[in-house]
């Protein structure tokens, strides 16, 4: 059951939310079965703020919001140049790799399902990805963060450097 809605209303804080996976859970008791629901979202401003959140219910529009919830407190700033990431890099969480790869303007999105929703809220418009290893959607997004967390940001480079940003970037 893996879908990729887009949840944009027009609140006051402009954030762009993607349903990356919505999973109902049955568990057995005595009457029956018991349903509950778990959803990944991803939400970001398209703007370089991005954050990510599991949230479990026993309704579908209740795990969602705590999932928005927990994605808008664990937001992380990813270092942007022009509508691309700075430089390539290899994100890990347990057996899912996500290679990350900077790519010149007009080449669009090139990811696949969980990447490409984390891309889309984050604001990166050209970018080259290929997921490796593990396709559970949890451990891709969570491998995706590890990646865009640990980019460099040439400004703090330049100045420990003591060069000029136009030095850096040629």
């Amino acid at each position: 059951m893996d879908r990729s809605r887009v949840r944009n209303k027009d609140k006051d804080d402009g954030y762009v939310e993607k349903l990356i996976k919505l999973n109902r859970v049955a568990k057995v008791v005595k009457g029956g079965r018991r349903f509950s629901f778990s959803a990944l979202v991803v939400v970001g401003d398209q703007n370089g703020k991005i954050g990510y959140g599991f949230g479990k219910a026993n309704d579908v529009t209740e795990s969602i919001r705590k999932a928005v919830d927990r994605a808008k407190a664990n937001m992380i700033v990813v270092p942007m140049k022009k509508t691309s990431i700075p430089h390539e890099i290899v994100g890990k969480f347990k057996s899912a790799s996500v290679l990350l790869r900077p790519a010149v303007p007009g080449t669009g999105v090139i990811a696949g399902g969980a990447v490409r929703a984390i891309c889309d809220a984050c604001g990166i418009h050209d970018i080259l990805s290929k997921s490796l290893g593990s396709k559970n959607s949890i451990n891709t997004v969570k491998a995706t963060f590890d990646g865009l967390e640990h980019l460099f940001d040439a400004k703090s480079i330049a100045k420990n450097r003591g060069k000029s940003l136009s030095e850096m970037w040629g």
